[in-house]
């Protein structure tokens, strides 16, 4: 019996490690006896069998009887339990840190099996084999196939076809790599390229910071495979997106990033100016090239990332999305996206989830992507039992049912192999599909690290054990594929052009390398900054004959009577000159953009009908429930189209996927819409990490719209603010805008604004709640045909005014409410509509015209320490004449952003608006809300 097979079922084990396991499961194959605590899950009556190869007769007796199930079909349920548990001692871990996990029935005392049985005819079922085999063989094959250096995970797939599908490919090539001598060269070659770079940057970069691929080089054949493999599908695009860990060596030895420009970032000469922005560090930069394959061109690109690994994730989605919509790649097969992983993050983050959730989802579909697992088997200095509760890190992934494949990463033909049956996966199902690659982390997280301090078993074994370039040399040398001499001069011709290239730069220092602005391909036509203001006005002509076509639906088509109201009232509002709402304006920018060859994506969760039931996007038929989107019928080009997205209910990565969709699509109106503005917060990372400071950091430029319902209503903590403080102290540099509008026409010609202008700045409104039904917010077709948005609007007293109130948003119908009711004309306010870029200039040129006017307020509804005052007070002082006094009337400073009460609300509000309106100054310090001199 060969020794392969006999390490599985007697107690002659391949380690001590399975042979105690064995032990201490009290399973002893070679003897046929059960303990008592193992119970078969298949009941199989024996039965004497002669045996083709000894004519022996095996009685098969023991003290569990077997029913229901026939002898000869024992097999089939060993084949089963196979595919399902063959990972569980396969040979995956380089350093063989961890005992193999056999699962009880693998072994052949679970079907009342034993040595005698070995060589008996069984039947195969759908193996892929004759239909016949000796048991022995039946399980040299399922050895091979799912416990070698390949060990797939499939079984959990509930698609048969999927399931079958890869059962077939790994069983009729027994998980055996089957490439040629020169492909062979070919991968040899790559490792040894990715070894020796990170050699050479540890010994003449000597403590700076790189982030080693050292233990995982099998990642570089295998993106080479990726990308070849990819070519010849038909593949155009990839968009590719990773954590630092290997990111150097992935530009240098994938994507053909110049060396000379690698070492001068090592060497320091890198100088960003003030028209650049702040740059970033070396392991978080992207990079595009285009790579030949037999095939064609291939364009890869890899993302900018920041320090928060995973969160690149939905980014690359969003861009993949956008890049397939622009090709009308509706089949997903031009524009694929690769995610490469580490382990600790993917079992540990949150977003990893989610962004799998996107993957089938109607709106966020893009064909599959492929995932790679660089699983260093340690995160930082956490062990795996302390950073997750399952068994794999690879385990989320089987929330959306992908395969996984587990592969040893000191074979690097093992892993080749994975990464061609991936992509031919994801080609054949369009479908996300896990690469598990098991390797090790030779350094610490970083190269000063001391990883041995918390890990000293591991890195004992680290220290002894070869490198992949070692292990797959002498492979090739014993199989007479390449000598050892030649795998060593091919690697010391590699050394020395590297100590070329970098003597080059000693002699002549490269200038560091100016990061490729993004102001070409798609982005041609856009500026980096602008004073010219887009018309956003359209004729009222053009209003009437869009507003029909906005809002119709099928003959056969029934509405909800509240939304037909709702759309009957909107065709009166732009031919009758009845007060346009909110909806209406929004609805009328849209139709007015898709007329004019627009290309707008709106997503959120309930956007389609709107939190508030004030958009209705998507109506819905009442007899068959079918939904109908009235603007996608308004287009003009090629490119124009309409899309509204009922999003999974999560904020971090479905904001993030818009965000990438908005680097990779300038020519689209992208806007993001939270159901309430609080629950932002939720995607804090991409606002602060992307959206703020993206430009900044990578001279990447995005013109994502992020709508937020924001207001003070008596609603409570959560469902008040947007928390607009925090999005005006993000702002510099000219990097976003924020903004608070309080009229329809204002919200018209913003959304037209943001779209027809030269520059792309993200866009952060505060968007209304109860405005979007307050009588008194309201504007004309007259508007929405002429004008602007302006970024202050004034709004003077009937009298001489004593006091003039600044303001934002839904605060000014409180007030202006309060000062209609106590019919007061000496108070004069005007709206900050514009927040950041603050209207400085244009405050200045009105509060001239108030040289009387010695008391200045500015009034927010936000308490104190929270919404715009500490963020603009000292824009408004600038703006104000010598003989002005500041003030600032707002709640009491709060943790949290708003009571839970509404008797308390409105208390406060009115407290707000006496203070406000008031005349005597002294007893105003006597309210609650008080008066704060700046």
């Amino acid at each position: 019996m060969p020794e392969s097979l006999s390490k599985h079922i007697t107690m002659t084990s391949h380690d001590e490690a399975l042979a105690k396991l064995k032990h201490d499961m009290r399973i002893t194959t070679a003897n046929n006896e059960h303990s008592d605590t193992l119970t078969p899950a298949i009941a199989v009556k024996p039965q004497p069998i002669t045996t083709k190869q000894t004519g022996k007769t095996s009685s098969h007796e023991n003290t569990t009887a077997l029913h229901h199930v026939e002898y000869p079909s024992r097999a089939l349920y060993l084949i089963n339990a196979w595919r399902m548990h063959g990972h569980l001692i396969a040979n995956l871990d380089p350093l063989k840190l961890n005992p193999p996990h056999i699962a009880p029935d693998m072994e052949l005392a679970y079907y009342g099996l034993n040595e005698s049985d070995l060589d008996t005819d069984f039947p195969t079922g759908d193996l892929v084999a004759p239909a016949t085999l000796p048991l022995k063989e039946i399980i040299n094959i399922l050895e091979q196939t799912y416990s070698g250096h390949i060990a797939p995970e499939l079984m959990h797939i509930s698609n048969t076809a999927k399931r079958n599908w890869l059962q077939q490919k790994l069983e009729s090539s027994r998980s055996k790599p089957q490439f040629n001598n020169e492909q062979r060269k070919h991968i040899f070659n790559l490792v040894m390229k990715a070894e020796e770079f990170e050699r050479f940057l540890h010994t003449r970069y000597t403590g700076q910071k790189r982030f080693s691929l050292e233990g995982g080089e099998s990642l570089i054949p295998m993106l080479d495979s990726l990308i070849q493999r990819a070519g010849n599908k038909g593949v155009k695009e990839i968009i590719m997106g990773m954590a630092h860990r290997g990111r150097l060596n992935v530009l240098a030895n994938i994507l053909g990033k110049s060396l000379s420009d690698i070492f001068a970032e090592f060497e320091g000469n890198q100088f960003v100016d003030t028209e650049s922005g702040a740059g970033d560090v070396k392991y978080h930069m992207g990079f595009s090239s285009d790579i030949s394959t037999d095939n064609g061109t291939v364009h890869l690109s890899l993302g900018f990332n920041p320090s928060h690994l995973e969160i690149i994730s939905p980014v690359v989605l969003g861009s993949v999305r956008a890049r397939q919509c622009r090709r009308k790649d509706n089949a997903r097969r031009e524009v694929m996206g690769v995610l490469v992983h580490g382990d600790a993050a993917f079992a540990g983050q949150g977003v990893v989830a989610e962004s799998l959730n996107l993957g089938d989802l109607s709106g966020y579909r893009t064909g599959g992507t492929i995932h790679i697992v660089v699983n260093n088997q340690i995160g930082f200095t956490t062990n795996p039992f302390d950073a997750r509760s399952t068994f794999y890190c690879t385990d989320v992934a089987k929330l959306v049912q992908a395969p996984v494949l587990h592969v040893n990463g000191d074979d690097p033909e093992a892993c080749c192999m994975a990464m061609e049956l991936a992509m031919d996966y994801r080609h054949q199902f369009r479908s996300d599909v896990v690469i598990d690659l098991v390797c090790y982390r030779r350094l610490g997280h970083n190269e000063a690290d001391a990883p041995e301090v918390t890990q000293p078993k591991m890195y004992q074994h680290i220290k002894k054990h070869p490198t992949v370039q070692a292990i797959y040399r002498q492979k090739l040398a014993d199989e007479d594929i390449q000598s050892e001499d030649e795998s060593m001069q091919t690697a010391k011709m590699f050394r020395e052009c590297l100590d070329s290239v970098r003597k080059n730069n000693m002699v002549s220092p490269q200038q560091a390398p100016k990061h490729e602005n993004s102001l070409h391909g798609r982005w041609e036509g856009f500026v980096k900054h602008s004073d010219q203001e887009p018309d956003t006005t359209v004729s009222e002509d053009k209003l009437k004959a869009l507003v029909s076509r906005a809002v119709q639906v099928p003959e056969s088509f029934q509405l909800h009577p509240k939304v037909k109201k709702i759309y009957d009232n909107r065709i009166s509002m732009i031919h009758d000159d009845m007060p346009i709402d909110w909806g209406c304006a929004e609805m009328m920018a849209y139709a007015s953009l898709l007329d004019e060859g627009g290309w707008i994506r709106l997503a959120g969760q309930d956007s389609g009908r709107g939190t508030f039931f004030h958009r209705h996007a998507i109506v819905y038929d009442q007899k068959t429930g079918k939904g109908f989107m009235p603007l996608k019928t308004i287009t003009n080009g090629t490119l124009s189209r309409f899309l509204v997205v009922d999003s999974m209910l999560s904020e971090m990565a479905v904001m993030a996927y818009e965000y990438g969709y908005s680097v990779a699509e300038p020519r689209a109106l992208v806007i993001w819409e939270a159901q309430y503005g609080d629950f932002a917060n939720m995607a804090q990372v991409v606002i602060d990490q992307f959206v703020a400071a993206g430009e900044s950091k990578w001279n990447r430029m995005s013109g994502l719209t992020l709508w937020l319902p924001h207001g003070y209503e008596g609603q409570g903590a959560e469902h008040s603010s947007a928390r607009l403080e925090r999005f005006l102290q993000l702002c510099s540099n000219d990097n976003m805008q924020v903004v608070y509008p309080t009229t329809p026409a204002q919200m018209f010609h913003l959304l037209r604004r943001q779209y027809k202008h030269q520059v792309r700045k993200p866009l952060i409104i505060m968007a209304p709640k109860s405005m979007l039904r307050n009588k008194a917010s309201t504007s004309t077709v007259s508007d929405l045909a002429t004008g602007a948005f302006q970024p202050i609007l004034d709004n003077t007293c009937a009298g001489t005014a004593r006091r003039v109130i600044l303001c934002s948003g839904k605060v000014y119908y409180d007030l202006l409410e309060a000062r209609n009711k106590h019919e007061n004309h000496d108070t004069h306010i005007i709206r900050i509509e514009r927040l950041y870029p603050f209207p400085a200039a244009e405050l200045t040129q009105i509060m001239e015209t108030y040289t009387d006017c010695k008391e200045v307020v500015w009034l927010q509804e936000e308490p104190i320490n929270q919404g715009a005052w500490r963020q603009i007070k000292h824009m408004i002082q600038d703006a104000l004449l010598s003989e002005q006094t500041l003030y600032v009337l707002a709640r009491d400073a709060l943790a949290a952003p708003a009571v839970g009460s509404m008797k308390r609300h409105n208390e406060e509000k009115e407290h707000l608006m006496a203070a406000a309106l008031g005349t005597d100054t002294n007893q105003l310090l006597e309210y609650k809300m008080g008066w704060h001199h700046v």
